[in-house]
């Protein structure tokens, strides 16, 4: 069956990419104590001298840290969950899936149309301290964004395929 092949194909391209976001998020977070490491020794000590670069650099991963743990969230539906009605399973809970995962892809559709329009705005300006480019963090918006509407579409093809009783895998 083509459409098969071609389920399965997407299916494998969003679990390594839920990976590759994984991996990056433990990355960041491992980078990311160097910089704040560097701060609380020159603050609290004369060891080292206070870097400025260390702020930005702080600031930076934080926002890629958050956005990269949204997309891993919503990849896993455990972000923007209340699960207000825990008895329900089958077609009911796919019911309400489906409207909450249409509310994921409009915040989704949001973050890229204006995260694109956020970057940008961006493109050519630089950080005040480090002087990096600031699209670098501004980016983190839209493929959020991408992201959100990717996993989030994934999830609402299942709870479809639930109500219709189909497998959905």
């Amino acid at each position: 069956m083509p459409g098969h092949t071609a389920r399965g194909s997407f299916r494998r391209a969003t679990f390594l990419y839920s990976r590759f976001l994984d991996f990056l998020v433990v990355l960041t977070v491992a980078i990311l104590i160097v910089p704040v490491t560097l701060q609380i020794f020159a603050r609290f000590t004369d060891l080292l001298p206070r870097y400025i670069w260390t702020e930005e650099a702080a600031r930076f991963l934080l926002v890629w840290m958050v956005m990269i743990g949204g997309m891993i969230g919503v990849r896993e539906g455990t972000h923007f969950v209340v699960d207000l009605l825990p008895s329900l399973s089958g077609r009911k809970k796919a019911l309400l899936d489906i409207v909450s995962g249409l509310f994921v892809l409009l915040f989704g559709f949001i973050f890229l149309w204006y995260g694109i329009e956020f970057t940008e705005f961006a493109w050519f300006r630089i950080s005040e301290l480090a002087e990096w480019p600031l699209w670098l963090i501004h980016i983190a918006w839209p493929i959020a964004g991408f992201s959100w509407l990717l996993f989030a579409g994934e999830r609402i093809w299942d709870d479809v395929h639930i109500l219709l009783g189909k497998d959905p895998r």
